[in-house]
């Protein structure tokens, strides 16, 4: 029962609900100290094995925010979620030598379906740069990519560039004969590809902050 719970671990439950209500996705560790204003994350972490233990929380300490709210019986409390495999790493920089359609899964995240939506096949790469840093997306985040081989100007893509066998995370605008993939981050210059060069692989569905 819930005034089992003491303030803290109250306050926390309320946390969890409140973000991911809004976010869709779990808080992390970090979020939910300095969210709740709790002195170290250890704290955190031993609130959370008591709302594991009365059955508020499900804990997965193998995948990161992998929170799953219960009914306090144990029984699951969470909207339907549909489950998405990540795939490895994507460059927000210099781009990698890494192909999402060659790449087995490392891990799967648990998306509701207000992120997931009607979309079939939904990916996620973890970030590797900071390219795209204007765009909120940083160096360790998760990016949820629905498979497209088309996309419109201006939009997030993971663009596979077929010479030189990388794979970047950039916008993108074809210009004629060449596309430009342009990083978010004033510090560095565009990427010029001759369009032939470059197959859109992913467009950009949604962000999972690493912290």
């Amino acid at each position: 029962m819930a005034d089992e719970l003491s303030a803290k671990q109250r306050g926390i439950l309320q946390f969890l609900e409140d973000f991911i209500a809004k976010h869709d996705y779990p808080p992390s560790i970090r979020d939910i100290q300095n969210g709740c204003d709790i002195s170290s994350t250890s704290v955190v972490d031993y609130n959370l094995k008591r709302l594991e233990e009365k059955g508020f929380i499900r804990r997965d300490r193998e995948v990161s925010r992998a929170i799953e709210l219960l009914d306090g019986q144990g029984e699951r409390r969470r909207r339907g979620t549909v489950q998405v495999p990540v795939l490895g790493k994507i460059a927000a920089g210099i781009p990698l030598p890494v192909h999402p359609d060659q790449l087995a899964p490392e891990d799967v995240l648990d998306l509701t379906e207000d992120i997931a939506g009607n979309r079939a096949g939904l990916y996620a790469l973890r970030v590797q740069g900071t390219s795209m840093i204007d765009a909120l997306i940083n160096d360790g985040d998760i990016v949820i990519l629905e498979p497209k081989q088309v996309a419109d100007p201006g939009d997030v893509i993971a663009a596979w560039i077929v010479d030189r066998e990388e794979t970047t995370l950039k916008k993108y605008y074809p210009e004629g004969a060449r596309v430009r993939l342009q990083p978010m981050n004033s510090t560095m210059e565009p990427i010029y590809e001759d369009a032939a060069n470059v197959e859109v692989q992913g467009k950009l569905v949604a962000t999972i902050r690493a912290f």
